[in-house]
């Protein structure tokens, strides 16, 4: 058993390059080999979110506190709320982060194939975070 004791690792803020806005993470695990899972709480302050991006073994959040917008390439962006599970298909185009106004907290799990967990995209536009783009 590894237990990861509460404030035992710092929280840290949500590199530029992945993140616009104010974000902090917290609680950051990695599975012990050979297990793959990763994951971290995030925090989005309003209008923060994560830049576009996927994951090839797919990704789940939970969403814990505030209320958020998520968004699949091609799909209208969507609410999310405290208690909702959000499940992203494995090599999906997708971004989330809090609402204009309120700030959100999520879990984020996913697994790493081959090293990796994520890769990272081009940045979230204006257009498509206010729900006003065609999320090409």
């Amino acid at each position: 058993m590894k237990i990861i004791r509460n404030g035992s690792q710092p929280s840290v803020e949500g590199p530029a390059d992945w993140f616009t806005g104010q974000t902090r993470i917290d609680s950051q695990f990695k599975g012990i080999d050979p297990a793959r899972v990763t994951g971290a709480t995030v925090t989005f302050e309003p209008g923060a979110r994560t830049a576009w991006h996927t994951h090839p073994l797919g990704q789940t959040l939970i969403v814990t506190a505030g209320a958020g917008w998520a968004q699949t390439e091609g799909e209208a962006r969507v609410e999310i709320y405290p208690g909702d599970v959000i499940w992203f298909a494995p090599g999906v185009k997708h971004w989330h982060g809090a609402t204009a106004a309120t700030a959100m907290t999520h879990i984020a799990i996913q697994e790493a194939l081959d090293g990796s967990a994520v890769t990272w995209m081009e940045k979230v536009s204006n257009e498509d975070y206010l729900g006003d783009g065609s999320a090409q």
